[in-house]
């Protein structure tokens, strides 16, 4: 298990590499028996790249996403966001630079019913402590939702919210786009809508891109495909 760092520690000097993973392993136990999903799992992603994660259901795809982006901690290894260790850092620093650095796109959107759709946007800015609301409006903006801000979730299509949810995680504009099948609730047109909006951030804004999906049409639109299977990756062709 690795250890928390001091609360006064500094992340280390920024690499090259986007992201980078070593030795990572993950496991769940289920009664007595453990269940060891990550195996192992050595990783390098570059700035700018549009990389996909496929495999079959179970396979730990939503694991490995959720442990790059520092949402649930490894057994053992170590995850690199630009250099920065992401648990190595005590939690008050590693939820500090997530909101600052890195943005998640959830399958079923995961916006808050009683906000409107700018509202949502604004919530990473607010976390931070400051006034979003123009960052928002234009985050909006950029996924073609401009006039639908003070709509709620419930006056949207499953379109809409997943837009205004890559909105949010972009509003803060981070380095690192994670997202856990963004087009598994959509109809077709939708998703080639979503998707076409996730890489044109990464083509036109140098936004890294990791998307998990069990398409394999969609994930030949991306740089590199990676399939996870028996908690191990290899590269597709």
């Amino acid at each position: 298990m690795l250890a928390p760092a001091r609360e006064d520690s500094q992340p280390p000097a920024m690499s090259e590499t986007m992201i980078e993973t070593v030795d990572l392993h993950r496991s769940y136990r289920i009664g007595k028996k453990s269940i060891e999903v990550l195996h192992g799992i050595n990783l390098r992603i570059e700035p700018g790249e549009r990389v996909f994660l496929c495999g079959p259901s179970g396979a730990g795809k939503t694991t490995l996403l959720y442990t790059l982006a520092g949402l649930e901690r490894p057994e053992r290894g170590s995850v690199r966001i630009h250099g920065a260790d992401l648990y190595a850092m005590s939690r008050r620093q590693q939820a500090q630079y997530r909101n600052r650095e890195i943005g998640y796109v959830f399958q079923n959107y995961h916006l808050l019913p009683e906000l409107t759709a700018l509202e949502n946007v604004a919530v990473p800015g607010a976390i931070s402590g400051r006034d979003s609301t123009d960052a928002a409006l234009k985050a909006l903006d950029r996924v073609g939702l401009a006039d639908r801000g003070h709509h709620l979730p419930a006056e949207l299509s499953g379109g809409e919210q997943q837009r205004v949810a890559i909105a949010r995680a972009i509003v803060n504009e981070p380095k690192v786009l994670f997202a856990d099948e963004p087009t598994g609730n959509l109809d077709s047109r939708n998703s080639a809508e979503i998707m076409s909006i996730l890489m044109d951030l990464a083509t036109e804004h140098g936004v890294t891109l990791v998307v998990v999906t069990h398409d394999q049409n969609l994930a030949k639109a991306g740089d590199r495909t990676l399939v996870i299977r028996d908690g191990s990756i290899t590269e597709q062709a």
